[in-house]
């Protein structure tokens, strides 16, 4: 496989680091399982973070079975209730192995709709900003903040 040629862009405020962004499409009842078995081989690190994964809210995933799988064919296209999971997945090519072999295992599906795309993420240099008006902790007594900021970094 070869990613794009991406250009270099480090500087002060922040680092980029090529990997890929992995998409799951799943029913919303499979998702802790798929999270859990990427968590098995895969911290999801992201700085100074890990477990970092962002699940859609359920949206309808359509298709036709032809028939030269495990289920008989369809005359017409179904719907089934999914969310999306996504996450970032560096360029080690045994993790991204790792990874696929997780998802493959722990979803319910016979073909499961996996994404792999190659993508940049950005990760903030530590220490810098931290007086920035905007950041939560410096903005924590404002209603907003408090609405979604977990209780364990009020």
């Amino acid at each position: 496989m070869t990613t794009p040629n991406f250009p270099d862009l480090n500087c002060q405020r922040f680092q980029i680091q090529a990997g890929f962004l992995i998409a799951v499409q799943t029913p919303e009842a499979s998702v802790d399982a798929l999270k859990n078995a990427v968590l098995g081989v895969v911290s999801l690190a992201y700085g100074d973070y890990d477990q970092v994964a962002f699940c859609s809210p359920p949206g309808q995933q359509q298709f036709r079975s032809l028939g030269t799988g495990r289920n008989d064919a369809t005359q017409s296209a179904v719907s089934v209730a999914c969310c999306e999971l996504r996450f970032f997945a560096g360029q080690d090519s045994q993790d991204l192995q790792a990874v696929m072999l997780a998802l493959y295992d722990a979803h319910p599906y016979e073909e499961p709709v996996i994404f792999v795309t190659p993508c940049l993420r950005s990760l903030h240099v530590r220490g810098t900003d931290e007086d920035n008006p905007n950041r939560f902790w410096n903005r924590q007594d404002e209603p907003e903040v408090q609405a979604w900021l977990p209780p364990e970094h009020r």
